[in-house]
Protein backbone atom coordinates (compact mmCIF):
# COMPACT_ATOMS: atom_id res chain seq x y z
CA UNK A 1 0.00 0.00 0.00
CA UNK A 2 1.30 3.43 -0.90
CA UNK A 3 1.12 6.29 1.53
CA UNK A 4 0.72 9.98 1.08
CA UNK A 5 3.23 12.29 2.70
CA UNK A 6 2.31 13.84 5.99
CA UNK A 7 3.99 17.21 5.53
CA UNK A 8 4.42 19.56 2.62
CA UNK A 9 7.90 19.99 1.20
CA UNK A 10 10.10 22.14 3.37
CA UNK A 11 8.09 21.65 6.55
CA UNK A 12 9.97 20.18 9.47
CA UNK A 13 7.49 17.63 10.86
CA UNK A 14 9.06 17.51 14.29
CA UNK A 15 8.32 21.16 15.05
CA UNK A 16 10.12 23.31 17.59
CA UNK A 17 11.17 22.45 21.12
CA UNK A 18 8.55 21.04 23.48
CA UNK A 19 8.06 24.25 25.45
CA UNK A 20 6.49 22.75 28.58
CA UNK A 21 6.45 26.09 30.37
CA UNK A 22 4.86 27.83 27.39
CA UNK A 23 2.19 25.12 27.21
CA UNK A 24 1.45 25.65 30.90
CA UNK A 25 0.86 29.34 30.20
CA UNK A 26 -1.54 28.73 27.35
CA UNK A 27 -3.33 25.96 29.31
CA UNK A 28 -4.04 28.48 32.07
CA UNK A 29 -5.20 31.02 29.50
CA UNK A 30 -7.72 28.62 27.95
CA UNK A 31 -8.91 27.44 31.38
CA UNK A 32 -9.65 30.99 32.50
CA UNK A 33 -11.29 31.80 29.17
CA UNK A 34 -13.61 28.78 29.35
CA UNK A 35 -14.32 29.51 33.02
CA UNK A 36 -15.52 32.99 32.05
CA UNK A 37 -17.68 31.63 29.23
CA UNK A 38 -19.11 28.97 31.53
CA UNK A 39 -20.09 31.50 34.20
CA UNK A 40 -22.79 33.02 31.99
CA UNK A 41 -24.18 29.77 30.55
CA UNK A 42 -26.78 29.03 33.28
CA UNK A 43 -28.09 32.60 33.54
CA UNK A 44 -28.18 33.89 29.96
CA UNK A 45 -31.52 32.20 29.09
CA UNK A 46 -33.07 33.46 32.32
CA UNK A 47 -31.83 37.00 31.68
CA UNK A 48 -33.30 36.85 28.17
CA UNK A 49 -36.57 35.62 29.66
CA UNK A 50 -36.62 38.57 32.08
CA UNK A 51 -36.57 40.99 29.12
CA UNK A 52 -39.61 39.20 27.66
CA UNK A 53 -41.85 39.39 30.70
CA UNK A 54 -41.30 35.74 31.62
CA UNK A 55 -42.52 34.32 28.28
CA UNK A 56 -40.74 30.92 28.26
CA UNK A 57 -41.72 29.93 24.71
CA UNK A 58 -40.55 33.22 23.24
CA UNK A 59 -37.38 33.06 25.32
CA UNK A 60 -36.62 29.61 23.90
CA UNK A 61 -36.83 31.05 20.37
CA UNK A 62 -34.58 33.97 21.25
CA UNK A 63 -32.01 31.70 22.91
CA UNK A 64 -31.84 29.78 19.63
CA UNK A 65 -31.20 32.99 17.70
CA UNK A 66 -28.53 34.02 20.19
CA UNK A 67 -26.77 30.67 19.74
CA UNK A 68 -27.01 30.83 15.94
CA UNK A 69 -25.65 34.40 15.85
CA UNK A 70 -22.75 33.52 18.17
CA UNK A 71 -21.77 30.56 15.99
CA UNK A 72 -22.10 32.71 12.85
CA UNK A 73 -19.60 35.20 14.26
CA UNK A 74 -17.23 32.33 15.02
CA UNK A 75 -17.60 31.06 11.45
CA UNK A 76 -16.79 34.47 9.96
CA UNK A 77 -14.10 35.76 12.31
CA UNK A 78 -12.12 32.71 13.43
CA UNK A 79 -10.27 32.45 10.08
CA UNK A 80 -9.47 36.17 10.26
CA UNK A 81 -8.06 35.96 13.78
CA UNK A 82 -6.16 32.76 13.03
CA UNK A 83 -4.56 34.29 9.94
CA UNK A 84 -3.86 37.48 11.88
CA UNK A 85 -1.99 35.40 14.46
CA UNK A 86 0.23 34.05 11.64
CA UNK A 87 1.19 37.66 10.94
CA UNK A 88 1.50 39.34 14.36
CA UNK A 89 1.99 36.30 16.61
CA UNK A 90 -0.29 34.34 18.91
CA UNK A 91 0.27 36.38 22.07
CA UNK A 92 -1.34 39.69 20.99
CA UNK A 93 -4.37 37.92 19.51
CA UNK A 94 -4.96 35.96 22.72
CA UNK A 95 -4.47 39.04 24.92
CA UNK A 96 -6.75 41.27 22.85
CA UNK A 97 -9.35 38.49 22.75
CA UNK A 98 -9.36 38.29 26.55
CA UNK A 99 -9.59 42.06 26.97
CA UNK A 100 -12.35 42.26 24.35
CA UNK A 101 -14.32 39.54 26.10
CA UNK A 102 -13.90 41.26 29.46
CA UNK A 103 -15.23 44.57 28.14
CA UNK A 104 -18.03 42.76 26.35
CA UNK A 105 -19.16 41.00 29.54
CA UNK A 106 -19.38 44.44 31.17
CA UNK A 107 -21.58 45.57 28.26
CA UNK A 108 -23.85 42.57 28.77
CA UNK A 109 -23.96 43.10 32.53
CA UNK A 110 -25.16 46.67 31.94
CA UNK A 111 -27.52 45.87 29.05
CA UNK A 112 -30.75 47.86 29.45
CA UNK A 113 -32.56 46.07 26.61
CA UNK A 114 -32.58 42.74 24.82
CA UNK A 115 -30.97 44.34 21.77
CA UNK A 116 -27.99 45.49 23.82
CA UNK A 117 -27.63 41.98 25.18
CA UNK A 118 -27.82 40.55 21.66
CA UNK A 119 -25.13 42.97 20.46
CA UNK A 120 -22.95 41.87 23.37
CA UNK A 121 -23.42 38.24 22.39
CA UNK A 122 -22.37 39.03 18.81
CA UNK A 123 -19.22 40.72 20.08
CA UNK A 124 -18.40 37.75 22.31
CA UNK A 125 -18.66 35.49 19.27
CA UNK A 126 -16.05 37.66 17.56
CA UNK A 127 -13.67 37.99 20.49
CA UNK A 128 -13.86 34.41 21.81
CA UNK A 129 -10.84 33.45 19.72
CA UNK A 130 -8.36 32.20 22.25
CA UNK A 131 -9.20 28.52 21.82
CA UNK A 132 -8.44 28.44 18.09
CA UNK A 133 -5.32 30.58 18.48
CA UNK A 134 -4.27 28.42 21.42
CA UNK A 135 -4.32 25.43 19.06
CA UNK A 136 -1.84 27.22 16.79
CA UNK A 137 0.21 28.11 19.87
CA UNK A 138 0.45 24.44 20.82
CA UNK A 139 1.51 23.52 17.30
CA UNK A 140 4.26 26.17 17.54
CA UNK A 141 5.81 24.89 20.77
CA UNK A 142 5.18 21.13 20.58
CA UNK A 143 6.89 18.41 18.53
CA UNK A 144 4.50 16.69 16.14
CA UNK A 145 4.51 13.39 18.02
CA UNK A 146 3.34 15.07 21.25
CA UNK A 147 0.64 17.33 19.85
CA UNK A 148 -2.26 14.92 20.30
CA UNK A 149 -1.50 14.69 24.02
CA UNK A 150 -1.31 18.45 24.37
CA UNK A 151 -4.51 18.97 22.41
CA UNK A 152 -6.10 16.50 24.80
CA UNK A 153 -4.88 18.56 27.74
CA UNK A 154 -6.33 21.65 26.09
CA UNK A 155 -9.64 19.79 25.87
CA UNK A 156 -9.35 19.06 29.59
CA UNK A 157 -8.92 22.78 30.29
CA UNK A 158 -11.98 23.44 28.16
CA UNK A 159 -13.98 20.81 30.07
CA UNK A 160 -12.80 21.93 33.49
CA UNK A 161 -13.80 25.50 32.75
CA UNK A 162 -17.25 24.35 31.72
CA UNK A 163 -17.69 22.21 34.83
CA UNK A 164 -16.64 24.90 37.30
CA UNK A 165 -18.02 27.91 35.41
CA UNK A 166 -21.70 26.93 35.22
CA UNK A 167 -21.70 25.70 38.82
CA UNK A 168 -20.32 29.03 40.10
CA UNK A 169 -22.45 31.00 37.67
CA UNK A 170 -25.60 29.30 38.95
CA UNK A 171 -24.78 30.25 42.54
CA UNK A 172 -24.01 33.85 41.58
CA UNK A 173 -27.13 34.01 39.43
CA UNK A 174 -29.28 33.15 42.43
CA UNK A 175 -27.96 36.33 44.05
CA UNK A 176 -28.32 38.55 40.97
CA UNK A 177 -28.81 37.57 37.32
CA UNK A 178 -26.16 40.05 36.18
CA UNK A 179 -23.54 39.08 38.76
CA UNK A 180 -22.12 36.17 36.68
CA UNK A 181 -21.44 38.64 33.84
CA UNK A 182 -19.43 40.86 36.18
CA UNK A 183 -17.53 37.80 37.42
CA UNK A 184 -16.86 36.68 33.83
CA UNK A 185 -15.60 40.19 33.01
CA UNK A 186 -13.21 40.08 35.96
CA UNK A 187 -11.89 36.65 34.97
CA UNK A 188 -11.40 37.68 31.32
CA UNK A 189 -9.61 40.92 32.20
CA UNK A 190 -7.47 39.03 34.70
CA UNK A 191 -6.68 36.57 31.92
CA UNK A 192 -5.67 39.44 29.66
CA UNK A 193 -3.36 40.80 32.35
CA UNK A 194 -1.93 37.31 32.89
CA UNK A 195 -1.22 37.02 29.18
CA UNK A 196 0.38 40.47 29.03
CA UNK A 197 2.78 39.87 31.90
CA UNK A 198 3.38 36.09 31.70
CA UNK A 199 2.45 34.55 28.35
CA UNK A 200 5.49 34.30 26.02
CA UNK A 201 5.20 34.56 22.24
CA UNK A 202 5.34 31.22 20.45
CA UNK A 203 5.78 32.30 16.82
CA UNK A 204 9.23 33.73 15.95
CA UNK A 205 9.26 36.69 13.60
CA UNK A 206 11.10 34.74 10.91
CA UNK A 207 8.16 32.30 10.65
CA UNK A 208 5.47 34.94 10.25
CA UNK A 209 3.76 35.64 6.96
CA UNK A 210 2.11 38.71 5.47
CA UNK A 211 -1.56 39.14 6.29
CA UNK A 212 -3.87 38.43 3.39
CA UNK A 213 -7.62 38.98 3.23
CA UNK A 214 -7.69 36.19 0.68
CA UNK A 215 -6.63 33.76 3.43
CA UNK A 216 -8.45 35.49 6.31
CA UNK A 217 -12.04 34.53 5.49
CA UNK A 218 -14.18 31.38 5.34
CA UNK A 219 -13.56 31.07 1.59
CA UNK A 220 -9.82 31.26 2.21
CA UNK A 221 -10.24 28.55 4.85
CA UNK A 222 -11.99 26.42 2.26
CA UNK A 223 -9.05 26.88 -0.11
CA UNK A 224 -6.59 25.71 2.54
CA UNK A 225 -8.74 22.70 3.43
CA UNK A 226 -9.26 21.88 -0.25
CA UNK A 227 -5.55 22.08 -1.03
CA UNK A 228 -5.13 18.49 0.14
CA UNK A 229 -7.39 15.46 0.07
CA UNK A 230 -6.08 14.56 3.52
CA UNK A 231 -6.92 17.96 5.02
CA UNK A 232 -10.34 17.83 3.38
CA UNK A 233 -11.11 14.41 4.87
CA UNK A 234 -9.87 15.41 8.31
CA UNK A 235 -12.01 18.55 8.20
CA UNK A 236 -15.07 16.62 7.05
CA UNK A 237 -14.59 14.13 9.88
CA UNK A 238 -14.26 17.01 12.33
CA UNK A 239 -17.41 18.71 11.06
CA UNK A 240 -19.43 15.48 11.23
CA UNK A 241 -18.36 14.73 14.78
CA UNK A 242 -18.96 18.33 15.82
CA UNK A 243 -22.43 18.11 14.29
CA UNK A 244 -23.05 14.98 16.38
CA UNK A 245 -21.82 16.83 19.44
CA UNK A 246 -24.60 19.37 18.91
CA UNK A 247 -27.08 16.77 20.14
CA UNK A 248 -25.59 16.79 23.63
CA UNK A 249 -26.05 20.27 25.13
CA UNK A 250 -29.22 20.97 23.16
CA UNK A 251 -31.10 17.70 23.60
CA UNK A 252 -29.84 16.22 26.85
CA UNK A 253 -32.12 18.10 29.24
CA UNK A 254 -35.24 17.90 27.08
CA UNK A 255 -34.67 14.25 26.22
CA UNK A 256 -33.91 13.02 29.75
CA UNK A 257 -36.86 14.94 31.15
CA UNK A 258 -39.29 13.71 28.47
CA UNK A 259 -38.23 10.07 28.30
CA UNK A 260 -37.03 9.28 31.83
CA UNK A 261 -38.75 11.92 33.95
CA UNK A 262 -35.49 13.20 35.43
CA UNK A 263 -35.74 16.31 37.58
CA UNK A 264 -33.36 19.28 37.51
CA UNK A 265 -31.14 17.95 40.29
CA UNK A 266 -30.72 14.57 38.58
CA UNK A 267 -29.87 16.17 35.26
CA UNK A 268 -27.40 18.53 36.90
CA UNK A 269 -25.64 15.61 38.59
CA UNK A 270 -25.62 13.65 35.32
CA UNK A 271 -24.13 16.57 33.38
CA UNK A 272 -21.44 17.03 36.03
CA UNK A 273 -20.63 13.31 35.80
CA UNK A 274 -20.34 13.56 32.00
CA UNK A 275 -18.03 16.56 32.36
CA UNK A 276 -15.80 14.75 34.85
CA UNK A 277 -15.53 11.69 32.60
CA UNK A 278 -14.64 13.86 29.62
CA UNK A 279 -11.95 15.65 31.61
CA UNK A 280 -10.46 12.32 32.68
CA UNK A 281 -10.31 11.14 29.08
CA UNK A 282 -8.84 14.41 27.76
CA UNK A 283 -6.39 14.88 30.61
CA UNK A 284 -5.38 11.32 31.49
CA UNK A 285 -6.21 8.87 28.69
CA UNK A 286 -5.10 10.65 25.53
CA UNK A 287 -1.40 10.21 26.31
CA UNK A 288 -1.46 6.41 26.93
CA UNK A 289 -3.97 5.88 24.10
CA UNK A 290 -1.77 7.67 21.57
CA UNK A 291 1.35 5.91 22.90
CA UNK A 292 -0.31 2.50 22.58
CA UNK A 293 -2.51 2.94 19.51
CA UNK A 294 -0.93 5.87 17.69
CA UNK A 295 -2.90 8.92 16.61
CA UNK A 296 -4.78 6.94 13.97
CA UNK A 297 -5.81 4.22 16.38
CA UNK A 298 -6.89 6.71 19.04
CA UNK A 299 -8.96 8.55 16.43
CA UNK A 300 -10.76 5.42 15.27
CA UNK A 301 -11.37 4.07 18.78
CA UNK A 302 -12.75 7.45 19.80
CA UNK A 303 -15.20 7.56 16.90
CA UNK A 304 -16.31 3.94 17.40
CA UNK A 305 -17.00 4.80 21.04
CA UNK A 306 -19.03 7.79 19.93
CA UNK A 307 -21.18 5.67 17.62
CA UNK A 308 -21.78 3.16 20.43
CA UNK A 309 -22.54 5.86 22.99
CA UNK A 310 -25.06 7.70 20.83
CA UNK A 311 -26.73 4.43 19.88
CA UNK A 312 -27.20 3.56 23.56
CA UNK A 313 -28.59 7.05 24.19
CA UNK A 314 -31.14 6.49 21.43
CA UNK A 315 -32.16 2.97 22.47
CA UNK A 316 -31.98 3.10 26.29
CA UNK A 317 -35.42 2.13 27.68
CA UNK A 318 -34.67 3.61 31.11
CA UNK A 319 -32.34 6.02 32.86
CA UNK A 320 -30.03 3.29 34.17
CA UNK A 321 -29.23 2.03 30.67
CA UNK A 322 -28.90 5.63 29.54
CA UNK A 323 -26.10 6.07 32.09
CA UNK A 324 -24.21 3.14 30.51
CA UNK A 325 -23.56 5.35 27.48
CA UNK A 326 -21.64 7.96 29.47
CA UNK A 327 -18.21 6.23 29.42
CA UNK A 328 -18.50 5.56 25.68
CA UNK A 329 -19.37 9.18 24.93
CA UNK A 330 -16.45 10.26 27.12
CA UNK A 331 -14.06 7.98 25.21
CA UNK A 332 -15.24 9.72 22.06
CA UNK A 333 -13.03 12.55 23.38
CA UNK A 334 -9.99 10.66 22.05
CA UNK A 335 -10.94 11.60 18.49
CA UNK A 336 -10.65 15.37 18.44
CA UNK A 337 -7.05 15.69 19.74
CA UNK A 338 -5.95 13.10 17.18
CA UNK A 339 -7.67 14.96 14.33
CA UNK A 340 -6.13 18.25 15.41
CA UNK A 341 -2.66 16.76 15.69
CA UNK A 342 -2.86 14.97 12.33
CA UNK A 343 -3.91 18.23 10.69
CA UNK A 344 -1.03 20.24 12.16
CA UNK A 345 1.44 17.77 10.61
CA UNK A 346 0.14 18.57 7.15
CA UNK A 347 0.40 22.35 7.03
CA UNK A 348 3.45 24.58 7.24
CA UNK A 349 4.53 26.36 10.40
CA UNK A 350 3.45 29.69 8.96
CA UNK A 351 -0.05 28.27 8.32
CA UNK A 352 -0.84 26.91 11.78
CA UNK A 353 -2.97 29.91 12.71
CA UNK A 354 -4.84 29.77 9.42
CA UNK A 355 -5.41 26.02 9.87
CA UNK A 356 -6.71 26.38 13.43
CA UNK A 357 -8.86 29.31 12.36
CA UNK A 358 -10.25 27.22 9.50
CA UNK A 359 -11.14 24.38 11.84
CA UNK A 360 -12.79 26.77 14.30
CA UNK A 361 -14.72 28.33 11.43
CA UNK A 362 -16.05 24.99 10.23
CA UNK A 363 -16.89 24.04 13.80
CA UNK A 364 -18.86 27.26 14.01
CA UNK A 365 -20.73 26.22 10.89
CA UNK A 366 -21.64 22.90 12.53
CA UNK A 367 -22.64 24.74 15.70
CA UNK A 368 -25.02 26.93 13.69
CA UNK A 369 -26.98 24.10 12.16
CA UNK A 370 -26.62 21.33 14.76
CA UNK A 371 -29.04 22.81 17.33
CA UNK A 372 -31.62 23.50 14.62
CA UNK A 373 -31.29 20.00 13.18
CA UNK A 374 -31.65 18.11 16.45
CA UNK A 375 -34.42 20.32 17.78
CA UNK A 376 -36.50 19.72 14.64
CA UNK A 377 -35.83 15.97 14.66
CA UNK A 378 -36.79 15.69 18.32
CA UNK A 379 -39.94 17.74 17.86
CA UNK A 380 -41.06 15.62 14.90
CA UNK A 381 -40.21 12.37 16.71
CA UNK A 382 -42.28 13.07 19.83
CA UNK A 383 -45.27 14.51 17.98
CA UNK A 384 -45.65 11.47 15.72
CA UNK A 385 -47.75 8.52 16.84
CA UNK A 386 -47.41 4.80 16.22
CA UNK A 387 -44.15 3.38 14.85
CA UNK A 388 -42.78 6.87 14.05
CA UNK A 389 -42.89 7.92 17.72
CA UNK A 390 -39.14 7.58 18.31
CA UNK A 391 -37.90 9.93 21.07
CA UNK A 392 -34.35 8.68 20.53
CA UNK A 393 -34.33 9.90 16.90
CA UNK A 394 -31.93 12.84 17.55
CA UNK A 395 -29.34 10.46 18.96
CA UNK A 396 -29.81 8.07 16.04
CA UNK A 397 -28.95 11.02 13.79
CA UNK A 398 -25.94 11.83 15.97
CA UNK A 399 -24.80 8.19 15.72
CA UNK A 400 -25.05 8.39 11.92
CA UNK A 401 -22.95 11.59 11.94
CA UNK A 402 -20.31 9.91 14.11
CA UNK A 403 -20.37 6.86 11.85
CA UNK A 404 -19.82 9.13 8.84
CA UNK A 405 -16.81 10.68 10.59
CA UNK A 406 -15.55 7.16 11.27
CA UNK A 407 -15.80 6.17 7.61
CA UNK A 408 -13.99 9.30 6.47
CA UNK A 409 -11.31 8.83 9.12
CA UNK A 410 -10.90 5.16 8.26
CA UNK A 411 -9.97 6.21 4.75
CA UNK A 412 -7.51 8.79 6.07
CA UNK A 413 -5.98 6.28 8.47
CA UNK A 414 -5.43 3.81 5.64
CA UNK A 415 -3.78 6.32 3.33
CA UNK A 416 -1.80 8.93 5.15
CA UNK A 417 0.30 7.58 7.96
CA UNK A 418 3.45 5.51 7.55
CA UNK A 419 4.47 3.14 10.37
CA UNK A 420 4.83 4.81 13.78
CA UNK A 421 3.43 8.04 12.30
CA UNK A 422 6.81 8.84 10.77
CA UNK A 423 6.30 11.52 8.13
CA UNK A 424 6.98 10.48 4.58
CA UNK A 425 9.05 12.67 2.30
CA UNK A 426 7.89 11.12 -0.94
CA UNK A 427 6.44 14.01 -2.86
CA UNK A 428 3.57 16.41 -2.36
CA UNK A 429 0.12 16.16 -0.93
CA UNK A 430 -2.72 15.47 -3.27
Amino acid sequence: MTTEPTAPPGVDPTGPAPGKAAFGFVFATVLLDMLALGLVVPVLPTLIKSFLGGDTARAADIVGYFGFAWALMQFIFQPLLGTLSDRVGRRPVIILSNIGLGLDYILMALSPTLWFLFAGRLISGITAASYGTAGAYIADVTPAEKRAVRFGMLGAAFGLGFVIGPAVGGVLGDIDLRLPFWAAAAVSLLNGAYGFFVLPESLPKDRRVAFSWRRANPVGSLRLVGSSAILARLTLANVLQRLAQGSLPNMFVLYASYRYGWDTATMGAALAFVGILQMLVSGALVRPAVAWLGERGALLIGLVSGVVGFSIYALAPNGVIFLVAFPFVALWGLANPAIQSMGTRRVGRSQQGQWQGAQSSFMGLADMFGPLLFAQVFAAAIVARGPLHIPGAPYFVAAVCAAGALLVSWNVANTVAPPNDTPSKAGQLT
